[in-house]
């Protein structure tokens, strides 16, 4: 029966009922917005882009899209889980626009499908995280993956100065994913346990290596190549609806165990770090200025402040890696600052006495990709607290 239409509950007690219902939703409003564990899963390839094609005319893009939408469904049963498909149907995407996706629906996961290719009988899965390259081997994987952006209209302004070819455009790309990667690692250990034991593939395990496409999606992400088309053995399994089949509920499960594991092992249902601006006072040893002059650059003056002002930076990374401060290693932004705190290199971008210009210089990094960027203060050259 519905309480409040109980004709034994008279006006008064139903308003203080509605009043106590009112505020215990304010008090505790977790109970009534609870997010769903969100998953964007994303077929590679497709359209223009028929990725890995075989002798026997298998293709890559189709293979992946099979098995996505079979891994969209396993899951969807899941009454705390939510699916988002990068594509449906056989569509040509640019890589920025699948990290796009993941990115506006703050999802929990970006999971990656593809399939290898070789010109011998190789076979095996593996799945990537994003990196540096251990060798040549894998930067001409990630450079293969890569390379559809050079079949994108505007890629030069789309992809700001990034060249899939130069293997210096992929050192920035590790520091955006770095704060998931323990997240993004236990992830693509569960598919690499399933594959081999419960697939019995040829394990060819965790990889590391500069992929765009994880390098722009900020939340733990994986890209998994299920096997080669080229193989043909593999290949005529990967084509098949009983190899897609086992492939997806193989997949499912990894996803499955890893959201389990993390519900217990975190109170933090994001799996993300977020970053404190009361780090411990430090000395700072630079000294240009950087001015805002439009929504997209900076321009840099010097000695324009006092050495005594507070002056104000926003903190845009963090590494145990030390990088150049070149643009297209900063998603764009310009004038980047470096400077190390303990074993950590600390990323700055911008510089001004003035409070205002500062919020407004935060708000385009975090419009840039750097969603948990942050203010920080200094004065004569030492950080102290800020709290705006």
């Amino acid at each position: 029966m519905n309480l409040l239409n109980n004709p034994k509950i008279n006006n008064s007690s139903r308003g203080s009922f509605i009043l106590i219902f009112m505020l215990f939703m304010v008090v505790f409003p977790v109970f009534s917005q609870l997010k769903p564990f969100t998953i964007v899963l994303d077929a590679g390839h497709g359209g223009k882009d028929p990725g890995k094609v075989s002798s026997h005319k298998y293709y890559e893009k189709e293979i992946a899209l099979n098995i996505v939408l079979e891994v969209g469904k396993i899951l969807e049963q899941e009454k705390d889980i939510k699916i988002i498909y990068t594509r449906k149907t056989d569509v040509f995407l640019e890589l920025r626009e699948r990290a796009r996706i993941a990115n506006k629906a703050d999802a929990d996961l970006f999971v990656s499908i593809h399939c290898n290719a070789h010109n011998s009988q190789a076979e095996g899965a593996e799945t990537w995280i994003l990196g540096l390259h251990a060798n040549k081997s894998n930067f001409e994987i990630a450079k293969a993956e890569n390379s559809v952006i050079l079949l994108e209209d505007n890629y030069e302004l789309n992809y700001k100065g990034f060249d899939p070819n130069s293997p210096e455009s992929f050192i920035g790309l590790t520091l955006m994913q770095e704060e998931y990667l323990d997240q993004s690692i236990a992830l693509a250990s569960f598919i690499q346990d399933n594959f081999t034991n419960e697939l019995k593939r040829t394990n060819r395990g965790v990889k590391q290596a500069g992929f765009w496409v994880l390098h722009n999606t900020y939340m733990p992400s994986v890209l998994i190549e299920t096997g080669f088309v080229t193989n043909h053995n593999e290949g005529a399994f990967l084509n098949s609806s009983v190899g897609q089949s086992k492939f997806s509920q193989s997949i499912a499960a990894s996803i499955l165990k890893y959201q389990k594991n993390q519900a217990l092992n975190s109170t933090n249902h994001n799996g993300k770090v977020h970053t404190s601006s009361n780090d411990k006072e430090t000395k700072s040893t630079t000294k240009s200025i950087a001015v805002e002059t439009s929504s997209n650059s900076i321009i840099t003056k010097n000695n324009e402040l006092n050495n005594d002002e507070i002056v104000y930076k926003v903190q845009i990374a963090a590494s145990s890696k030390k990088i150049s401060t070149e643009s297209y290693n900063f998603n764009g932004l310009e004038n980047v600052s470096i400077l190390l705190e303990g074993n950590l290199y600390k990323y700055y971008a911008g510089i001004t006495s003035e409070e205002s210009e500062i919020k407004k210089y935060l708000q385009i990094a975090r419009e840039k990709g750097y969603k948990q960027a942050y203010i920080v203060a200094f004065k004569n050259g030492t950080k102290i607290p800020y709290g705006p």
